[in-house]
C-alpha cells in the first residue's frame, strides 16, 4: 500500500486520537481501518507475528466507546455497560496489554481488570465495573464456571465485543477452554431471553499467525466474507530467514536442555555474523549457564572474541562491567555477553537491557517471559529447545505456538536490519512441527473432543444447556462441528481425531454430532452426575456434577471417586489420588525402580503406609505408575524426603498440588453423601497433600513462614515438635539451637500468629422429648481472637458415627 492511501490517525474523532503516538497506521492496519472503526462485523485476521496487529484491537475498542459520545462529542460513560473480553494465551501478554491500555484509556474513566492466575484480588462487583476484563481461557472459563451469585455469568450480557489474541492457540491441548468459552459467549447470545442485551449483538474479533485454514475459524466465529483478512510475510517489516535443527533425545528432558548449550555458540559464528542474538532458555537457571558457557567459550579466543568488536566496546563495558550487582555477570559482560530473567533485581536488569540495546552486549540469554514484555529485539533469535518447565503441571512440556511464535517476532530490528534469522533447536521427531508452524502449513484443528464431557457438564452446570436440543446447538457453536464437518470430504487429513470416516453424507454429521451429544448425556447420567426426565430431554445439574464442574476434574477421575468404597480409609483415599487422570502424564521411569523400592522397603519405619502384595506384606518391586506415586506421596509426607531425584522432586511436587485439589473434590463429595469415614479421610489428606506433610509428622512447624527444613530439625532436637511447644519456648535457646542470631527466635515465635485461632469445643447430652434419642449440643468457644491477614481460614464441624458411617450435621464455620 503506497503512503498516500495510508490511514492517519487524523482520521478518527478528535476524543480518540491521543490514544496513538504515531501519525500513520502501517498497510495492514490501514486496510483493515474501514471495518475496524467503521462498522461493527465480526473479523478473522490472519497475519505474521509483529505486524501491528494490537492496533486492530485498539480501533475495535474505539469502536466501542463511541457509541458513548454525545451529539455535541462529549463522552459519557456508564460503568461496565458495554463490556470488552480480551482473551490471549499468556498471562504475560495480558499484563502487558493491562499496562498499555491503562495508560491509554485511563483518561477517559475506563476500567481494566486483569483476570488470570496472579491475580486473585477481585470481586463480584470488579467484574461487574470493568469496561475491559483481559484474561487467560483458563481463567475466564474458572471464574465463569461460578455463576450469578459469585460473579460468573452475571457480567455476560453486558459483554459487547471479545477480541481473541492468538486464535491458533485452538491447536494446542490448552485450546479447548479458549473453545469452550468462545462456544459459551456464542450460545448464549442467542438466548431468547437475552435478546434485548448488548450480548445479543456481541462482536468477535479474532487475530492468529499465519495459518492455511482460516476460512474455517471465520464460519466458527461468523465472520462474513468482507471481514476475513489473509496477510502474508510482505506485511512483517523485516524479512525472516528460519531454520530448524532436530537433535537426539537425552536421558530426560533437562539432560536435553543442557546438552543443547554446547551447540549455541557454533550456531552464531555459523549464521549470526556478528550481528545481536537473543538465546531463549526455558529456565532461569538455563540462560546463567547459558550466558556463563558462552562467555567461558569466548574468553578462550582473547583479543579475538567474536563479541567484541573494538577497542571502545571493550572499554564500555569495562565501565558497565563493576556497576552490575550480580558477580557473575560482571565477568559475563566483560565478554560481550549477559543474561536476563526474573531473578535479577531492577538495577541490573535496566543496565544489561542498555547495554543489549546499544550493542555493546551481542548476546543476551533470556527466558520466554521476554517474548512478551520488554521490547528487546535482536537479528537472530535462538530457541534453545521448544520445551519448557511447567511449574504447575511439574514436568517439561511444549511451548505453546503463541509463546513460540512470540519469541520469533524478536528476530530482526527495524530499522537497523532488512532481516532477521530464527533458528529453532528442537528434537529430531519435532523438527517438522516447527517447520510447518513457520511456515504457517499447520492446519488449526479442534482440540475439544478429548475433554468434551467435561466443559458439556460445566455447560449444564450454568445452566446454559438445559435439555438436549440446547446440548447439541451448543456442540454446533463449537470449532469442533466446523472440522467435523470438514472431516467427511478429502479436506482433512485426520478424521479419526474426530472420530468420523471420510466421505459420509453430510446429513450423516448432524447424526454422528447428536449421538456423541446423547452419548455424553447418558455417561453423565449413568453416573448421577445430572438429573435428566424419563424421556431423557431436561437436563438439570446434579452435585457430583458441580463439584467436578468446581474442581476443574476429569471426568474419569471423578467416577473413581464416586465408585470409591464407602469404609474408604486414608490410605484408599490417597491411592483414588494416584490413579487420578490430573497426574497420568507422570511415567514411572526405569531408573527410578530400584530408589522407589529402597523406600517401600522403609528399614527405617518412616513410612505411613506402603506398597504390600497379596499376602500382605511389603512389595520388593515397584511395578506402575499408581504404585510410585503412592511411594513418593508417602515419602514426602513425612516431612523430610529421602528422594532428591529432580525429577521426582517435580513429580512429587505436581501429585501434592494436584492431590490436594482432588481431595478437597472427594471431601464435599463425601459430605454431599453423608459418609462420615470418607469425609475425614479425604479431609485429612486434602490438608496433609497441601502441606507436603502427614498429621503425625515430627516436622509439623515447618508448616510456619520462616521454618525450613534444618529449622524444623534443630528445633525437633530440643524437643519442640509442635506449636504448642513453640509457644512455650525460649527465644534465645531456639538461636542457639539453630545457630541463628538474635532476634530469629522472636521471629519465629510471633511467625505462630499465622495460625487460625484456637477454639475450644465443648459436647454435652441434653433432655430429648423423643425416647430412644439422644440430643447433643455442641459448643465452640474462639480462645484466641484471629488475626487481620490475607490468609483466610475456615473449619469444617462435622458430627457423625463412625459406627453407622454417617454425618449427622454439618457446617462451614468462617
Amino acid at each position: 500500500m503506497d503512503t498516500h492511501t495510508l490511514k492517519s490517525v487524523s482520521d478518527l474523532p478528535p476524543n480518540f486520537r491521543s490514544a496513538f503516538t504515531f501519525r500513520y497506521f502501517n498497510s495492514l492496519q490501514s486496510e483493515c481501518f474501514p471495518l475496524c472503526f467503521h462498522s461493527d462485523i465480526n473479523m478473522v485476521i490472519s497475519a505474521p507475528t509483529g505486524s501491528g496487529k494490537t492496533v486492530l484491537f485498539e480501533l475495535c475498542i474505539l469502536r466501542l466507546l463511541s457509541k458513548s459520545i454525545s451529539s455535541d462529542g462529549r463522552f459519557l460513560h456508564a460503568k461496565g455497560a458495554l463490556k470488552t473480553v480480551y482473551i490471549s494465551p499468556s498471562k504475560a501478554l495480558v499484563q502487558e496489554k493491562l499496562r498499555d491500555w491503562n495508560q491509554k484509556f485511563n483518561s477517559w474513566g475506563i476500567s481494566c481488570l486483569e483476570l488470570t492466575g496472579d491475580n486473585e484480588t477481585y470481586s463480584s462487583k470488579n467484574i461487574q465495573d470493568a469496561d475491559i476484563i483481559l484474561t487467560t481461557p483458563e481463567k475466564f472459563d474458572a471464574v465463569s464456571r461460578y455463576r450469578v451469585s459469585s460473579g460468573g455469568l452475571g457480567f455476560f450480557s453486558d459483554i459487547a465485543l471479545v477480541l481473541i489474541d492468538e486464535v491458533h492457540l485452538l491447536n494446542d491441548p490448552r485450546g479447548a477452554a479458549l473453545e469452550a468459552i468462545v462456544s459459551r459467549i456464542k450460545i448464549l447470545s442467542s438466548n431468547h431471553e437475552l435478546r434485548l442485551s448488548t450480548l445479543a449483538s456481541v462482536r468477535l474479533l479474532a487475530v492468529s499467525a499465519t495459518i492455511p485454514n482460516i476460512e474455517d475459524l471465520a464460519e466458527w466465529l461468523k465472520v462474513p466474507t468482507a471481514g476475513i483478512y489473509r496477510f502474508g510475510e510482505e506485511m512483517r517489516p523485516v524479512k525472516l530467514t528460519t531454520k530448524v535443527f532436530g537433535y537426539a533425545a537425552a536421558k530426560n528432558d533437562f539432560l536435553f536442555e543442557k546438552r543443547l548449550q554446547n551447540y549455541i555458540y557454533d550456531m552464531l559464528m555459523q549464521y549470526s555474523k556478528g550481528k545481536s542474538a537473543l538465546v531463549f532458555c526455558s529456565t532461569r537457571k538455563g540462560a546463567q549457564e547459558a550466558a556463563q558457557k558462552l562467555a567461558q567459550t569466548a574468553m578462550t579466543y582473547g583479543y579475538s572474541n567474536p563479541f567484541v568488536k573494538s577497542r571502545e566496546q571493550l572499554e564500555r563495558l569495562r565501565e558497565a562491567s563493576p556497576m552490575c550487582s550480580d558477580k557473575q555477570m560482571q565477568s559475563y559482560i566483560l565478554q560481550g555477553v549477559g543474561y536476563h530473567n526474573g531473578g535479577l533485581c531492577q538495577k541490573d536488569r535496566s543496565l544489561v537491557e542498555g547495554l543489549f540495546l546499544s550493542g555493546d552486549i551481542q548476546v543476551l540469554c533470556t527466558t520466554n517471559t521476554l517474548a512478551h514484555g520488554i521490547n528487546l529485539p535482536a537479528h537472530t533469535v535462538v530457541i534453545k529447545s521448544t520445551q519448557h518447565f511447567n511449574k504447575e503441571k511439574g514436568h517439561y512440556m511444549e511451548y505453546d505456538r503463541s509463546t513460540l511464535l512470540q519469541m520469533c517476532g524478536r528476530a530482526g530490528r527495524p530499522p537497523f536490519d532488512d532481516t532477521g534469522l530464527v533458528i529453532i533447536m528442537t528434537r529430531r521427531e519435532t523438527v517438522h512441527l516447527y517447520e510447518n508452524l513457520l511456515n504457517g502449513c499447520e492446519v488449526v484443528e479442534s482440540q475439544l473432543l478429548p475433554c468434551l464431557i467435561e466443559h458439556l457438564t460445566a455447560e449444564i452446570v450454568q445452566l446454559t444447556v438445559t435439555d438436549v436440543t440446547r446440548a447439541i446447538e451448543w456442540m454446533k457453536c463449537s470449532y469442533l462441528y466446523v472440522r467435523m464437518k470438514k472431516a467427511r470430504s478429502h479436506a482433512i487429513s485426520n478424521p479419526e481425531n474426530y472420530a468420523i470416516k471420510k466421505g459420509i453424507p453430510k446429513d450423516r454429521v448432524e447424526k454422528h454430532l447428536q449421538e456423541l451429544c446423547l452419548q455424553k448425556i447418558n455417561e453423565l447420567s449413568s453416573y448421577q452426575m445430572i438429573w435428566t426426565d424419563t424421556d431423557g430431554f431436561v437436563l438439570k445439574p446434579e452435585e457430583p456434577g458441580r463439584l467436578m464442574t468446581k474442581y476443574y476434574l476429569k471426568f474419569d477421575t471423578m467416577k473413581y471417586i464416586i465408585n470409591a468404597p464407602t469404609g474408604y480409609s486414608l490410605d484408599e483415599a490417597l491411592h483414588i489420588v494416584c490413579r487420578a487422570e490430573e497426574i497420568s502424564w507422570i511415567q514411572l521411569r526405569r531408573n527410578e525402580k530400584k530408589t522407589l523400592n529402597d523406600v517401600n522397603a522403609d528399614k527405617e519405619g518412616r513410612l505411613r503406609f506402603h506398597i504390600n502384595d497379596n499376602k500382605g506384606k511389603r512389595k520388593k518391586r515397584i511395578q506402575t505408575r499408581e504404585e510410585k506415586l503412592f511411594v513418593l506421596a508417602n515419602d514426602w509426607l513425612t516431612g523430610d524426603p529421602s528422594v532428591h531425584d529432580l525429577s521426582m522432586t517435580q513429580d512429587a511436587n505436581s501429585l501434592c498440588s494436584n492431590g490436594s485439589r482432588i481431595a478437597r473434590c472427594m471431601k464435599e463429595y463425601f459430605i454431599y453423601k453423608k459418609n462420615y469415614k470418607g469425609t475425614i479421610s479425604s479431609t485429612l489428606l486434602a490438608k496433609s497433600l497441601f502441606q507436603k506433610l502427614w498429621d503425625d509428622s515430627p516436622y509439623l512447624l515447618k508448616q510456619l513462614p520462616g521454618i525450613g527444613m534444618v529449622t524444623a530439625k534443630a528445633l525437633h532436637s530440643m524437643g519442640v515438635r509442635s506449636f504448642e511447644a513453640l509457644a512455650e519456648a525460649d527465644p534465645r535457646r531456639i538461636e542457639i539451637v539453630t545457630g541463628r542470631k538474635y532476634p530469629f527466635g522472636n521471629h519465629i515465635k510471633e511467625s505462630l500468629s499465622s495460625l487460625p485461632p484456637k477454639v475450644e469445643i465443648k459436647v454435652e447430652e441434653v433432655e430429648s422429648q423423643k425416647q430412644g434419642v439422644s440430643k447433643l449440643a455442641v459448643t465452640l468457644t474462639r480462645l484466641s481472637q484471629p488475626l487481620v491477614s490475607t490468609k483466610r481460614h475456615y473449619a469444617d464441624m462435622i458430627v457423625g458415627s463412625e459406627e453407622e458411617n454417617h454425618i449427622h450435621f454439618h457446617e462451614k464455620i468462617r
